[in-house]
């Protein structure tokens, strides 16, 4: 098997059993355990730039504009992984799935606003429906799905951060874990001096889970950017599922997270959509690979 589809895969297996672990910290308030991975993502993560050289790279590549462009990547991960941690923890699992089931539509939409890309017919009918799948829920339970709908915009415009970002994976993680490094501190000193921090209080057990999540959250992030390296966007496209579909399974059957009809109406449409939107992809990939090749000369301003 492509060494890239056993590390993207195991990446999305990972986040996929990601409610496991934070339900194992629920003691700890979510914006602790926030600030917690933020805390020792950056430890890990600066020890694995030391120990593979790449510090004098990660300096000399840091200018005004990427400092400004990786503090707002760094503040929209934290909405995400903020968000989500509160998800797990206020038993909300399956609506924290349809975040990253939306997500991909999600994605698409925001390189129509942003950069300027041009939607296929086949692609509007899957957001369409995707759309009708949130507005259904929003009606049927008198709420919007908030919860979703930050996850799957906020990760949404990460990617979109991500994109147009000149480091690569691990210098520009590493910038944004390190840009919220010194609030982290500062918001978990806060709390141990009035006496409600959570760490080396509530157990060694928490305490050693709660430093583990530097490398709980690098690993995957690592593994899938060394498996996005080796293997096409289309496959990437069809492997993403693999977390939101342990997670539902994991809401609905570990967690007992209720899912009546209406939801199954909801997400049906939400499904649909993704089988739409995945067929057409795949389609559209083929087609391209029968399409002659024509070479042309591109002038490249000095």
């Amino acid at each position: 098997m492509n060494k890239g589809v056993i590390f993207a895969f195991s990446a999305y297996l990972l986040w996929g059993f990601f409610p496991i672990y934070f339900k194992l910290i629920g003691i700890v308030p979510p914006l602790q355990i926030l600030a917690h991975r933020f805390l020792w993502s950056f430890i890990f993560l600066a020890i694995l730039i030391v120990g593979l050289k790449q510090l004098p790279r990660l300096k000399s590549s840091i200018t005004r504009r990427i400092l400004i462009s990786y503090f707002f990547a760094g503040a929209i991960l934290a909405v995400n992984w903020g968000t989500y941690v509160y998800a797990v923890n206020s038993d909300h699992v399956l609506e924290s799935s349809l975040g990253y089931f939306i997500n991909p539509m999600v994605s698409v939409l925001l390189g129509v606003i942003f950069l300027k890309e041009r939607l296929r017919l086949w692609q509007w009918v899957p957001v369409g429906l995707a759309a009708i799948g949130v507005i259904y829920l929003t009606i049927i339970f008198g709420s919007i799905p908030w919860i979703a709908l930050i996850l799957a915009f906020s990760f949404g415009l990460y990617g979109l951060i991500k994109k147009l970002s000149p480091l690569d994976s691990l210098s520009g993680l590493t910038l944004e874990t390190g840009l919220l490094f010194i609030p982290a501190v500062a918001f978990l000193g806060y709390h141990e001096i009035s006496g409600s921090g959570s760490f080396g209080h509530t157990g060694l057990w928490i305490g050693f889970l709660l430093a583990l999540s530097g490398v709980v959250t690098a690993i995957p992030l690592l593994l899938f950017a060394a498996g996005t390296k080796r293997i096409n966007l289309t496959t990437i496209g069809i492997l993403q599922y693999i977390t939101p579909s342990i997670q539902f399974l994991l809401g609905a059957f570990l967690f007992k997270e209720p899912f009546d009809i209406n939801r199954l109406v909801g997400f049906g449409l939400i499904w649909i959509a993704l089988i739409i939107f995945t067929g057409e992809t795949l389609l559209n990939q083929r087609n391209k690979k029968h399409l002659p090749v024509v070479v042309m000369e591109v002038a490249i301003p000095e």
